[in-house]
């Protein structure tokens, strides 16, 4: 069962780690590093990257998520079944309900919306259905991982406090 505890926590720790990464470093970063390069070519080149960033890290965060739903199975059903499954599960599946309706979803409409404009979506008018479906998906976007991290955040501390 120790080893099941530890790659649930792994898996937890990789995954919250990611978002934090991605969130808070990768993304600021790269958009202000590429933007001060050159202000439009910049920012389109930024999302690039930080897309194909994204691309990678939400296979991470589903392997992540898939295995801590199964280890939390194998836990209730060998027993001892881990305090507030329930409450865990929802957690998990909520985390990863938003990393794949972000990645499955979302992104593909962003990539769409991108490719069919020639240069950075901010130059458009704000009323352009581009720029106000672009702006919308990517807020959408940005809550929902707000939501898993918040997610992991939560199953982190329980986590700790649990086993201190």
């Amino acid at each position: 069962m120790r080893a099941l505890r530890y790659l649930y926590l792994l898996a937890l720790v990789i995954w919250l780690g990611g978002m934090v990464i991605a969130g808070l470093i990768v993304a600021p970063t790269t958009f202000g590093v590429l933007e001060a390069w050159d202000a439009a070519k910049g920012r389109v080149l930024a999302g690039q990257v930080f897309g194909g960033v994204l691309g990678r890290f939400y296979l991470v965060a589903y392997a992540a998520g898939v295995l801590m739903l199964l280890i939390l199975t194998i836990q209730r059903v060998l027993g001892p079944r881990p305090k507030s499954y329930g409450i865990r599960v929802g957690l998990v599946g909520l985390m990863l309900g938003t990393m794949l309706y972000g990645g499955m979803v979302l992104a593909p409409q962003i990539d769409q919306l991108q490719a069919e404009v020639a240069g950075p979506m901010n130059l458009l008018p704000e009323t352009d259905h581009r720029r106000v479906a672009f702006d919308r998906a990517h807020q959408l976007s940005t809550a929902l991982f707000s939501v898993a991290m918040l997610g992991g955040l939560i199953l982190l501390g329980w986590e700790s406090r649990e086993h201190a």
